[in-house]
């Protein structure tokens, strides 16, 4: 099956028991990968990049600990399929990561609108997040959710661009209250191309 239609199925899903068994050892391989799909941009937020491989293990470890068994398989599987890359795109989970509550609702506070802010620049060009419709991430009082979903839907000339070295490419956000870019790693970028068909 062509990367761009991969989605993880019921077939996939590995028993419990199985899955238990092999756990530590699939996130131990899992995660150097994880490690080059994660980029930080600014103090605190960070971009993690998904694969079939980050949502097919995200779906397990849904199911491992909440243990909700064959009816829990559905919900899962239309909650993280959405965030496997079709081919043309990177997807990525951002995180405004604040451990300290009451400086976590002050800044979650002066985000608003901050999802429609998020970028991938290829030399001059911006390509900007589209976020998932599932949920309003700034709620009425103008605060951020703390987590988004963003699709950056690519050209083919800007993803041949993506893994040319010498093309600059800066992951980053743009909002008044929060301005901060970051250079991926070649490496990081070469694993990220991976998700392009």
């Amino acid at each position: 099956m062509p990367a761009a239609e991969r989605r993880v199925t019921k077939a996939d899903i590995l028993p419990a028991a199985q899955f238990a068994a092999e756990r530590k050892q699939r996130r131990a391989v899992l995660l150097p990968k994880k490690k080059l799909r994660r980029v930080e941009v600014g103090p605190y937020c960070c971009f993690y990049f998904e694969s079939f491989d980050t949502m097919f293990f995200q779906v397990q470890e849904m199911l491992h600990i909440e243990k909700g068994g064959a009816e829990q398989v559905e919900d899962e599987l239309a909650a993280y399929n959405p965030l496997i890359p079709r081919g043309d795109e990177l997807v990525a989970t951002i995180m405004f990561e604040i451990d300290d509550e009451r400086r976590r609702t002050r800044e979650l506070g002066r985000l608003g609108g901050v999802e429609d802010k998020f970028f991938i620049q290829i030399s001059a060009e911006k390509v900007f997040g589209e976020q998932e419709s599932d949920v309003e991430r700034t709620r009425e009082d103008g605060k951020a959710s703390s987590v988004h979903f963003a699709h950056f839907r690519f050209s083919k000339a800007q993803q041949a661009a993506f893994v040319d070295p010498s093309a600059q490419v800066l992951i980053g956000v743009d909002h008044p209250a929060y301005a901060h870019m970051n250079a991926p790693s070649i490496g990081a970028r070469m694993e990220l191309a991976t998700d392009f068909a």
